[in-house]
């Protein structure tokens, strides 16, 4: 596994516990992380999140995420050591959303044909 690999789980790992644990934003609600995508000379980290949640939801959450970033750098800073630390951004994946919903579509289908 990649240096830039491991980084990108471990911060995973802990943007996890930090939202889950110390963000207290009412706007942020049931979320999960997909996936980090770490440059190679680690200075950005897009943080993937699956919200499941109405549309308008959706976009107050990820509101929330924006003005939180911030805080949960600086408490990965705390947990982290690494030489650089990375700028984190959050980016809604809406992927899960979508493959449950061609899984539905196909579940249809089959139904339909017996």
């Amino acid at each position: 596994m990649s240096r830039t690999a491991r980084v990108a789980e471990l911060i995973k790992e802990e943007v996890s516990r930090i939202i889950r644990e110390d963000v207290s934003d009412p706007r942020i609600g049931f979320i999960s992380l997909t996936r980090v995508e770490v440059s190679k000379d680690i200075e950005n980290a897009n943080i993937f999140v699956s919200i499941l949640a109405s549309e308008e939801k959706k976009q107050d959450c990820m509101e929330g995420l924006s003005s939180a970033t911030n805080f949960v750098r600086s408490r990965l800073k705390e947990v982290l050591s690494l030489r650089s630390f990375p700028q984190i951004r959050f980016i809604r994946d809406d992927s899960l959303a979508k493959g449950s919903h061609v899984l539905s579509l196909i579940s249809k289908l089959s139904r339909g044909k017996k």
